[in-house]
């Protein structure tokens, strides 16, 4: 039997901060209580030390780049990567290489990460603007969502034909994710800029490019045909203040519709960060102003987001280095997203019940996830670790991701996390991930 006793632990869950133990069985937690007691020769003790037991992160939006384009990452490296940051559950997007807008093609991906995932996964069908029969194959037991660019994405993804968009989402009753970003606005943006500069557009002008307009255009027309259809809607990084205005805290999420959820660096990351950082933080939607930034924190506390994601995207270094127009967009964030939320914490932006409601329970309830996301009995042990005052620095040497790099690099953080468990399998300890391949296809309670 897999066994652990979790001892003296900063319990967090649901709201609550409290004291005490937790047992792992097999892949199972069967008791959470002040104080259990068991002799070492009956299970592996883990001494937490007052440090903060968390459920595992459930990051709802990454690209782990495979198949094809598994120079820049894969699902082996990128989920390493991910539960050494905590992360043990991820969702994946749809435009991989070939695009996931077959079964066929969706499946195949589930057969890579049943043999390579280090943590728990699952993948989203994509829509493109010909193959709704293939997305209403779409089983809603084990796959996590439909996925729609209303912004460019690679091959055939950028679904523009209104009448097939309101027939999707029309006839699924699965949650639909959403980019949202105007392709007519950013081109002529676009244009303008390339008037201006010729090739040599710099990469300071790419938050106006892809700018507020461009973002606002497109989320409020899904939202709108969210109302009209009564389609159940996710919102994907959103990054503007002016967006704001479409969500809701007036409603329990349990009741929301329509959802809405914000990535890391637009919450770290202002335009004023593109002279030192340049295409190391060019993502899409686009970093924007110091303004956005701090309405995005107001309206992540307040309830009208409700979901924080990493977007983890990477690219290789000399792709990055090419001329702005040439350099593509996204980067790694999946080792660095939760030990960021608490260097948040420490600045006093985010409590910590607060990044476990953001990062843990509310993409379980959003996505309807069976037995992830909460520390309770008979739950699946995903758990982490986190040492709220161990500092620690970004360097080259203990960046995981295949891509080598990230934008937190020299960066010291307050926290680090010490270990990660998938299914009730220790997969990270000692600051090392073990090679321990536990995830599993996440199923979901619909």
């Amino acid at each position: 039997m897999n066994r652990y006793l979790i001892k003296n632990a900063k319990i967090v869950n649901e709201g609550v901060i409290f004291e005490g133990d937790v047992l792992v069985e097999n892949d199972l937690i069967v008791e959470v209580s002040e104080n259990i007691s068991l002799k070492s020769s009956d299970c592996m003790i883990i001494d937490a030390e007052g440090n903060y037991l968390l459920p595992g992160v459930i990051d709802d939006q990454v690209h782990f780049r495979e198949p094809g384009l598994t120079h820049k990452g894969d699902i082996e490296s990128e989920s390493r990567a991910a539960v050494a940051g905590g992360i043990t559950s991820y969702i994946e997007q749809p435009n991989t290489v070939p695009n996931a807008v077959t079964q066929e093609i969706l499946e195949e991906k589930y057969k890579i990460a049943a043999e390579k995932s280090f943590a728990n996964y699952s993948f989203m069908m994509g829509a493109t603007n010909d193959n709704l029969e293939e997305v209403l194959k779409t089983n809603p037991k084990n796959v996590a969502g439909i996925k729609i660019f209303l912004g460019s994405s690679t091959g055939n993804m950028l679904v523009d034909n209104e009448a097939v968009l309101e027939k999707i989402f029309a006839c699924t009753s699965m949650l639909i994710a959403v980019h949202c970003e105007d392709e007519m606005t950013i081109k002529n943006n676009l244009e303008k800029y390339k008037e201006e500069y010729g090739e040599d557009v710099p990469v300071t002008a790419h938050h106006l490019i892809r700018s507020e307009e461009a973002c606002y255009i497109s989320s409020s027309k899904a939202v709108a045909l969210a109302k009209k259809t009564g389609a159940r809607l996710h919102v994907f990084h959103l990054s503007t203040a002016k967006e704001m205005e479409l969500f809701t805290n007036k409603i329990p999420l349990e009741e929301k519709k329509i959802t809405a959820e914000v990535c890391v660096h637009h919450l770290w990351f202002t335009n004023d960060d593109y002279e030192t950082k340049g295409n190391l933080i060019k993502w899409n939607p686009a970093v924007k102003t110091a303004n956005d930034r701090k309405v995005l924190w107001e309206a992540l506390n307040d309830g009208r987001i409700d979901v924080i994601a990493t977007d983890h995207a990477p690219h290789t270094l000399d792709e990055k280095k090419q001329k702005y127009l040439q350099a593509p967009s996204g980067g790694p964030l999946v080792q660095h997203a939760l030990v960021a939320m608490f260097e948040a914490h420490h600045q006093g932006k985010i409590s910590v019940e607060k990044i476990v409601e953001k990062m843990c329970h509310n993409p379980a309830k959003i996505f309807k996830i069976e037995k992830r996301g909460f520390i309770k009995e008979g739950y699946f042990a995903d758990l982490v670790i986190i040492n709220a005052g161990l500092p620690w620095s970004v360097k080259k040497e203990n960046i995981l991701s295949k891509c080598g790099w990230s934008p937190f690099e020299g960066f010291t953080f307050k926290s680090r996390i010490t270990h990660t468990f998938v299914n009730g399998k220790l997969v990270y300890s000692g600051f090392k991930v073990k090679d321990i391949r536990a995830g599993q296809r996440m199923l979901f309670d619909r």
